[in-house]
């Protein structure tokens, strides 16, 4: 029996002891032989390395293993069926919207329910399906992708609020509907390969109300209706369609528009990149208090930075380094390792994380 650090572990070794994380819960059994699914599991608990049965440890030639975290989960059987599964229902979801739309189509809410969750039940926990998604970044599709991306956004965010099932559910339900308005919305402006105008950028706001239209005509839940009416509103009253204030806001909305938020400035757009992460979550951090409902926001990211522990990060002086601990204080500028040396870059003003490799 021989200690291994998680980083060189490889699938077919064997657990020579119950695996517990700091709260005391185990996450792996003693004799399970460890696959990639496993030792992500590790990962995601931060457990830094595991006991390992040395005579099944010395069956395996143990090579050195270069691969970034996201290398690593972008290679491994878990996220290749993630992905098959995402395009599959994203197909199905397209063709169902567009017949709504189109045809006047009934809302099947429950096969839609069920073909998002099957996506979900590729990853053996919410932390693990983030961490997926945060490598499911190929798609420009700004309709489409994006609801799907909401949705099981809303569903993670759902279970990290404690939200009882029925809740989840229909939270990811209006994560999946709460863009339905756009597809009103001319393509030459949802495609335009430029920054909006100030006449086009009044057109798109329309989308809320539409979508609201679209939903009010069916007989669905008033929470769905809500969140495509209420999603880009803001706790200070700042927002549209209505200007509503924070008592006035759907809570299933607030939730949304947190999610949509989050998705919309982490994924690529026509006229520029992705934002980094940590700087989205540095945006959340200097305004979220007053647009988004504290107990949605601190709780959502909290969540969102332990999902990108271990993760290899570029930082502004062109180091890497990958993200050992959070700051709870301030969570945009965690602990991280950068070969032997651990910096705070809480207390480093000048430097910061650009990038997330």
């Amino acid at each position: 029996m021989r200690r291994v650090r998680t980083s060189e572990l490889i699938p077919g070794m064997i657990t020579a002891e119950d695996v517990y994380n700091y709260t005391g819960q185990l996450i792996l059994p003693k004799g399970l032989t460890l696959t990639d699914k496993a030792i992500t599991r590790l990962e995601f608990y931060s457990i830094l390395s595991v006991r390992i049965n040395d005579s099944a440890a010395e069956e395996l030639e143990v090579a050195e293993d270069n691969r970034s975290h996201s290398e690593r989960i972008r290679e491994s059987v878990e996220f290749k069926k993630f992905q098959e599964s995402f395009d599959e229902n994203l197909q199905s979801f397209k063709d169902s919207i567009n017949d709504i739309v189109d045809l006047n189509a009934k809302i099947d809410t429950d096969a839609m329910l069920t073909n998002t969750l099957a996506i979900l039940s590729e990853a053996t926990s919410s932390y693990h399906a983030f961490d997926m998604l945060h490598n499911m970044r190929q798609y420009d599709d700004l309709t489409f992708a994006h609801s799907m991306n909401v949705a099981l956004i809303c569903n993670i965010f759902s279970q990290w609020l404690k939200w009882p099932e029925q809740e989840q559910n229909l939270l990811t339900l209006c994560g999946l509907l709460h863009d339905i308005g756009k597809l009103k919305i001319p393509d030459s402006i949802i495609k335009k390969p430029d920054r909006l105008t100030d006449d086009e950028y009044k057109i798109i706001k329309t989308h809320t109300v539409e979508g609201f239209h679209i939903l009010k005509s069916r007989n669905i839940n008033s929470h769905i209706m809500n969140s495509a009416l209420m999603h880009h509103e803001k706790c200070d009253g700042t927002g549209y369609p209505l200007g509503l204030s924070a008592d006035k806001i759907d809570r299933y909305a607030k939730a949304v528009a947190i999610a949509d938020v989050y998705d919309a400035m982490t994924s690529a757009r026509i006229y520029r990149g992705p934002l980094c992460p940590f700087r989205v979550i540095e945006i959340f951090e200097s305004e979220g208090l007053q647009k988004y409902d504290p107990e949605y926001i601190l709780v959502f990211l909290e969540n969102i930075v332990n999902t990108y522990i271990h993760n290899e990060v570029l930082l502004s002086d062109n180091r890497v380094a990958s993200v050992a601990f959070i700051n709870k204080q301030q969570l945009s500028k965690p602990i991280v390792k950068c070969g032997d040396d651990i910096i705070d870059l809480s207390k480093e003003d000048d430097l910061h994380i650009d990038a997330i490799l």
